[in-house]
């Protein structure tokens, strides 16, 4: 029988963090990092990281396991994740990262797919000579699916997607095969008024430059981390490189910021809006509707074979 694994999933700045706490600590579980930025050490501000305080009061893994200097991948994520959720007695995935959540809860052929630095070159130099709009184009005739999901400006997974594609000849988003994943994942996402979602982005971007986001991006940089480095793509990070480097205003990049991070919410909406299992949370009583919902998944066999 398949492990049943909890993941509390949803747009940047719903509150997933905030839910996952009391219910980690009510079903005294440990909570997993699904979070493509959270990965990365010594970028704490820029990706709403956990704080200590709030590490302290339930077991966090899977946060700063890598260096930024470094890439890091979906099937690496998997390869760390899976024996975690093997081993420990109540894992719950806690992030938006949608790629993460495939690989742990299907198998995903496109994880064991190579690279080939031709096509890469191919692409990123149609990329600098047309815009990412023209990449982006290749993707929607060849992958539809992925490329719904995929920002035109999120070039690197774009770039992927058409990779495989054409390493395999077939689409990434149907490199998934559901009956072979050990796990069965249950993914409460949290669905929330879009006016209030976008409410709490911009207080959320606000914060972190008051924090010191600016700071650590300098800091960053100072270690040498480069500015095309994988880790400094995120939201938050890439627009204030030009800030540092003099060539943008604070003010105009924080307005970026807030407006990229609108459109990845958006888009990580549609994601678990296309995944099947989702369950969505909404209202103000969360803890309770997730509590419910939880309980339902893990008694539904024994129900049923007592039907």
């Amino acid at each position: 029988m398949k492990k049943k694994i909890i993941g509390i999933v949803g747009p940047t700045a719903s509150g997933k963090t905030a839910l996952s706490l009391p219910l980690a600590r009510q079903l005294s579980g440990h909570i997993l990092c699904m979070d493509s930025m959270q990965v990365y050490t010594h970028m704490d501000i820029g990706t709403a990281k956990p704080t200590k305080e709030e590490q302290a009061t339930v077991p966090h893994h899977l946060l700063d396991i890598v260096s930024p200097l470094d890439n890091f991948t979906v099937s690496q994520y998997a390869a760390w994740a899976k024996p975690l959720m093997d081993i420990l007695p109540c894992p719950i995935l806690v992030g938006g990262t949608g790629l993460y959540l495939q690989a742990v809860s299907q198998s995903m052929a496109f994880g064991q797919v190579g690279s080939d630095d031709a096509i890469r070159e191919k692409y990123h130099a149609l990329a600098e000579a047309e815009g990412n709009r023209a990449v982006h184009r290749i993707l929607e005739q060849i992958d539809p699916q992925s490329a719904a999901r995929l920002h035109e400006n999120d070039l690197r997974r774009v770039i992927r997607a058409i990779e495989v594609y054409e390493l395999t000849g077939t689409p990434l988003s149907q490199t998934r095969q559901e009956e072979n994943s050990e796990f069965s994942v249950l993914p409460l996402a949290i669905r929330m008024e879009r006016e209030t979602l976008y409410q709490r982005i911009e207080k959320r971007v606000d914060t972190m430059l008051d924090m010191g986001l600016v700071e650590e991006v300098q800091r960053l940089l100072a270690e040498g981390v480069s500015p095309e480095a994988q880790s400094m793509q995120g939201i938050g990070y890439k627009e204030l490189v030009p800030v540092l480097g003099g060539l943008v205003p604070l003010g105009k990049a924080r307005d970026q910021i807030i407006l990229n991070t609108k459109h990845y919410a958006k888009r990580q909406e549609t994601w678990f809006k296309g995944e099947s299992a989702t369950k969505w949370l909404e209202g103000g009583q969360l803890l309770p509707s997730a509590i419910q919902a939880i309980d339902h998944f893990l008694t539904a066999d024994e129900n049923q074979s007592k039907e």
